[in-house]
């Protein structure tokens, strides 16, 4: 199994413990206000809209609080709330590169909490750009894929731009350019495929290795960074062996 299906893997179980502590709403929203903000408040025109708004029906967010969330970036509802988003970098322990997005109404606040949790367990924050050049930014989709025949998904995903498209254990992941986000998902939409993630996310350019006790110790720092409340995503260079993926499952 990749290491990005490892990763698909636990997201999945994450989600569903999201939904439950109620963080998920929030988040959704969150990204949908800022997205509302840098491009305007119709999802036809402003891809990064629609791929949020998508993602809030995908979770069964209520169509008032995504209507709420768009008014807020736009600015047709004034709240005196001034919402930002920010990219921080870091190391966990025995040199795995992170990335920490954030979206925040108090940058002070959410950097001093970042910065405890990587201290906390043996990391550190890192300057603006020693860490990026890790990781590329890229279209993501990944689905079940049930019933579909995996040939055909492969031919419309390539045939719409994609790099990469890997199967494993009934799970799809396709990668694509940025770029190639819209003309991806309008073709998944066309053979009337819904992907559980379609997001535009951080992929390492090559990941690290550890022990299994490491990369426990390592996960469950990534663990505690995504239970921060103003932190939208934690993308890092971690591989997950099989045999440490078996005691995450069991944890």
């Amino acid at each position: 199994m990749s290491g990005h299906s490892h990763w698909a893997t636990i997201r999945r179980k994450k989600g569903a413990a999201d939904a439950k502590r109620g963080q998920v709403f929030t988040r959704l929203a969150r990204e949908i206000v800022i997205a509302a903000r840098e491009g305007g408040g119709e999802p036809d025109t402003n891809m990064r809209l629609a791929l949020a708004v998508d993602r809030a029906r995908a979770n069964n967010m209520p169509k008032e609080n995504i209507e709420r969330a768009i008014k807020r970036g736009t600015g047709d509802s004034k709240d005196g709330t001034i919402i930002e988003e920010a990219v921080y970098e870091g190391y966990a322990p025995h040199g795995v590169a992170v990335l920490v997005s954030v979206v925040t109404d108090n940058r002070n606040r959410t950097v001093a909490e970042v910065r405890h949790v990587l201290s906390r367990a043996g990391g550190n924050m890192a300057e603006a750009g020693s860490v990026s050049w890790q990781f590329k930014r890229v279209a993501f989709f990944g689905f079940e894929l049930s019933k579909n025949d995996p040939d055909k998904i492969f031919e419309l995903a390539v045939e719409a731009g994609a790099d990469d498209v890997t199967f494993d254990d009934n799970w799809v992941e396709i990668i694509g350019s940025v770029d190639s986000y819209k003309e991806i998902s309008d073709a998944l939409k066309a053979a009337h495929i819904t992907p559980e993630d379609a997001e535009l996310r951080f992929v390492p350019n090559n990941e690290t290795e550890l022990s299994d006790s490491e990369t426990i110790q390592v996960y469950k720092m990534i663990e505690a960074l995504e239970e921060l409340d103003d932190v939208q995503n934690v993308y890092s260079t971690l591989a997950i062996s099989d045999s440490a993926m078996a005691q995450l499952e069991a944890a």
